[in-house]
């Protein structure tokens, strides 16, 4: 199996001026993505392309001096309204047109940066024998949810039974929420190129690790990204 492994990253950002090269543990933030697409190179049974589609000349320096394939991303893709999946797909063009078959198609966000050694190896040994058309990658949460009230004099309604309220530790899988946090998705090529989305056909989860959840919108969140990259073992300055 060939898989694509896709890294978007705009040179633009709204909430912090050049995220994608952020400094982080004592690497660029797209670093530590590149890095585990590498390592999931070195442990997956597929052959895998591991591409980050930019505009940005910066942004494509550090990518190649991390070991990634560079895709020019045309200006109309990479405007702020520019959704990801025609990025995707002109990412698979660029490398079907090299004469590559691809059977499968990871998206990395780069904004995730905690992601364990082995997560993208177990993800695509997932997809490939679970026969999934893609796989979201997702992390646990309890179910302790609650809705607004309805109306005014109304009571907020919990997602959960109340008076059989579950220890958390006692929570058993199907109990439990997860939360879709944008880091990882498999795909089969077919459901971008009929649906132009990276969720389609039959749907199965991928289910990270509660410390993988960590994604990068404000610079608070540089110092948990750090912590958890360390707990994991990546070696950080």
């Amino acid at each position: 199996m060939t898989a694509l492994v896709v890294i978007p990253a705009r040179g633009g950002s709204k909430g912090i001026p050049r995220k994608n090269l952020l400094p982080v543990g004592g690497r660029p933030l797209i670093a530590w993505t590149i890095a585990q697409a590498l390592e999931g190179r070195a442990d997956a049974e597929e052959d895998l392309v591991v591409a980050v589609s930019t505009e940005d000349a910066e942004i494509a320096q550090v990518a190649r001096e991390h070991g990634a394939r560079v895709i020019d991303r045309p200006a109309e893709l990479a405007v702020d309204t520019a959704p990801t999946e025609p990025v995707v797909e002109h990412a698979m063009d660029v490398v079907e047109a090299d004469g590559i078959t691809l059977d499968a198609v990871v998206l990395l966000q780069a904004t995730s940066p905690v992601r364990r050694p082995d997560t993208i190896g177990r993800a695509l040994a997932q997809f490939r024998a679970g026969g999934a058309d893609s796989l979201v990658g997702v992390v646990p949460q309890s179910p302790f949810f609650w809705r607004l009230p309805a109306g005014p004099g109304q009571s907020a309604q919990a997602a959960y039974d109340t008076a059989a309220r579950p220890r958390r530790q006692e929570l058993e899988p199907a109990q439990m929420h997860y939360f879709e946090n944008g880091s990882l998705y498999v795909t089969a090529p077919h459901i971008y190129r009929t649906l132009h989305n990276r969720i389609g056909g039959r749907t199965d989860l991928f289910v990270l690790d509660e410390v993988e959840g960590v994604d990068i919108d404000t610079l608070t969140d540089v110092a948990a990204a750090e912590a958890m990259l360390a707990r994991l073992g990546w070696r950080t300055a």
